[in-house]
């Protein structure tokens, strides 16, 4: 029995002593937690409950030349249901409401709705999809229905708010004023100007409470949000639109591949309209690459204007200096070059083969005057930056080639073949700040799309006219090359443009792409001048890809009439022109199957009224009793309306309105 006792004792003591060992060793694990690790603990537990918050900050808007908003960044809703959270009685007593007032928004039925939601119950659904993109006066309303009144813990409605950036004009210039991606992928001047526009975010301390629930840790952001500032553009919305349906409709008459037009205000060089437009598979077009600015390709017989500046300032032959166009054909080292009259245009002076566009005369007068020394004709090229990009801010700007001599790339037809534009490459861009500048009495500046830089009426940064050539070439040739290209009009290839009511000059350009694999040739069909003639206001090119050849494919039926359509509006409309008056409406045959199409671009005449300082709610009912479409960013009162007051609009049409 003592031995039995003596085991018994010995296993207490075990038990004991055990018990003590392991609460010495929690002592010391909490000691250790406590004092050793105590710091790591408190940051975990810390950063469990207390987070830093990023306060985004709101990204600036686009403005056109004009005030017209472009782009900007508007709140957009998407509601959800919790079919959870209401009690029976509420569902039950709300269904047939709350199913009727998003059948009279939203279009289905009543019927549909009701079935909705009642699977949606019986399996719990408590995130069920009801409607996306919704503004913020639509959301509002829907605050308002059945059983979504009484919240999202009573009614389980759920409304989720993201930033979504708006171009209230619509897809017009889309390429050019862009967009940026959180990647760094990005396109126009939202892309480059994005340092400008996003702003600084800011960030809070936040304090978790509850599951998905956090408060601010103190009354203050840590740092507050730096909004980004806004920029003006240099486009002229009322222009934008000209160009824009001008191209349109030439596009489509011609089912063309795709095509630009770039409007350059003279002696700025802001650029007032641009518009890139390419034919989709279902045929409709839209704009999906900046052509204007990307696409380096073969000019043709605008770069013509460059031969005759060449041999006139270089004394080699003047205006009248007769040339035999030797039947339309001649011939070096082996390739023929050919006029596109068959049998030529006999003997005349280089003004009259310009203005006929004779690839036999301009060949001619270049490689006689420079086949001796081709370096002197390619450097004066380089000396208007024709060999190199124009240095534009927004991003995949073309390179320009122009073969050099004594490179790999250049050979004995060289100098002839880019005396018709072929051998060498430049964008539509190029092209159009060349013709510019003899238009602007021979000074080259460079295309401005963004004037100023603009938080609030404080400018931040102006863009001023920036000067690539002071002069390109003598007073002499520059009034002789203006005379001949007014001529063009008047006589020449581009005569059926001709308006004995308003002056314009120019040249036509007809290229042959894809020369070398006959099966796969097309045209590039082009027009680049300036008006009005004697006083340049605006300079103009239009370039159009692979028209259908049945149709026509000469650029002075295919992009000309896009350059006096332009002209003609803006001669008509244009308060600073207004001394023109009856101008004809017709402008050539090629127009005459779709004139009426035009009549889209007049506006009616109801006026926006100017909404700032009114409270928002009592704005959007204003606008919305007048037929336009509202869309509302932030809360209080009007501090700016995307469509300037006293301006015409359309039924219908889209106005943004910024709360404060």
């Amino acid at each position: 029995m003592a031995v039995e006792d003596k085991k018994i004792s010995y296993r207490m003591y075990f038990v004991a002593f055990m018990f003590f060992m392991m609460a010495v060793f929690i002592l010391i694990k909490l000691n250790n937690i406590q004092w050793v690790e105590g710091s790591y603990y408190r940051k975990l537990a810390k950063e469990r409950t207390v987070k830093n918050f990023t306060i985004p900050a709101n990204k600036g808007n686009v403005y056109s030349a004009d005030g017209s908003l472009l782009a900007t960044s508007i709140p957009e809703y998407t509601v959800y249901f919790d079919a959870v959270a209401p009690s029976s009685e509420l569902f039950k007593d709300n269904l047939q409401a709350l199913s009727d007032s998003l059948a009279v928004m939203l279009g289905k039925s009543s019927g549909y709705y009701q079935a909705k939601f009642q699977k949606a119950r019986s399996n719990r659904n408590r995130y069920l999809f009801i409607a996306r993109k919704l503004s913020y006066t639509e959301q509002m309303r829907i605050k308002s229905f059945p059983l979504f009144n009484k919240g999202a813990n009573k009614g389980g409605l759920i409304i989720e708010q993201k930033i979504v950036r708006e171009h209230p004009i619509g897809l017009v210039a889309k390429r050019t004023i862009g967009y940026e991606r959180s990647n760094e992928d990005g396109k126009g001047l939202e892309y480059a100007f994005r340092d400008y526009l996003n702003g600084k975010n800011g960030h809070r301390m936040m304090q978790k409470i509850a599951k998905n629930q956090w408060k601010p840790i103190n009354d203050v952001n840590e740092k507050e949000p730096q909004d980004g500032y806004d920029i003006i553009s240099t486009i002229d919305v009322y222009i934008q639109d000209i160009a824009h349906h001008a191209l349109l409709k030439q596009l489509e008459h011609y089912s063309a591949d795709h095509g630009c037009v770039v409007v350059m205000e003279t002696k700025t060089g802001h650029i007032k309209a641009i518009s890139n437009l390419g034919r989709a598979e279902d045929g409709s077009y839209y704009e999906t690459q900046n052509y204007a600015i990307t696409e380096s390709h073969e000019p043709g017989s605008t770069f013509k204007l460059i031969d005759l500046i060449a041999v006139l300032d270089d004394k080699k032959a003047d205006t009248s200096t007769v040339y035999d166009s030797n039947n339309g054909v001649i011939e070096y080292y082996g390739r023929k070059v050919r006029d596109s009259k068959a049998g030529g245009y006999g003997k005349i002076s280089l003004a009259r083969g310009f203005e006929l566009s004779s690839n036999t005369v301009l060949v001619k007068s270049v490689y006689d005057s420079y086949k001796s020394n081709p370096k002197q004709f390619v450097e004066r090229i380089n000396s208007y930056g024709l060999n190199k990009p124009l240095g534009l801010p927004i991003r995949g700007e073309g390179k320009p080639f122009i073969p050099q001599p004594g490179t790999d790339r250049w050979s004995g037809v060289s100098l002839p073949w880019m005396a018709f534009g072929y051998g060498l490459s430049v964008t539509p861009l190029q092209t159009l700040t060349f013709y510019n500048a003899v238009a602007n009495n021979g000074v080259m500046v460079k295309p401005i799309f963004v004037s100023e830089i603009k938080e609030w009426n404080t400018t931040i940064k102006k863009f001023d006219t920036q000067v690539i050539n002071p002069k390109i070439c003598s007073q002499e040739t520059l009034d002789k090359v203006k005379a001949v290209l007014e001529n063009v009009i008047k006589r020449g290839t581009g005569s059926r443009l001709y308006s004995k009511d308003f002056s314009m000059a120019g040249k036509t350009g007809t290229a042959q792409v894809n020369y070398k694999d006959k099966s796969k040739l097309y045209y590039a069909s082009s027009f680049v001048g300036y008006f009005p003639a004697d006083e340049p206001k605006y300079s103009c090119i239009i370039v159009v890809h692979k028209p259908n050849v049945a149709a026509g494919y000469y650029g002075a039926d295919v992009a000309g009439p896009v350059f006096k359509r332009i002209a003609q509006k803006i001669f008509t409309d244009s308060p600073s022109m207004n001394h023109v008056k009856n101008i004809d409406a017709k402008v050539v045959s090629q127009e005459k199957n779709y004139s009426e199409y035009y009549k889209k671009v007049e506006r009616e005449e109801q006026i926006v009224p100017n909404v700032k300082g009114m409270d928002g709610m009592d704005a959007v009912a204003l606008l919305e009793n007048l037929g336009l479409k509202v869309k509302v960013k932030g809360i209080g009162r009007v501090k700016k309306q995307s469509l300037t007051s006293g301006q015409a609009f359309n039924k219908n049409q889209t106005i943004i309105i910024e709360l404060s």
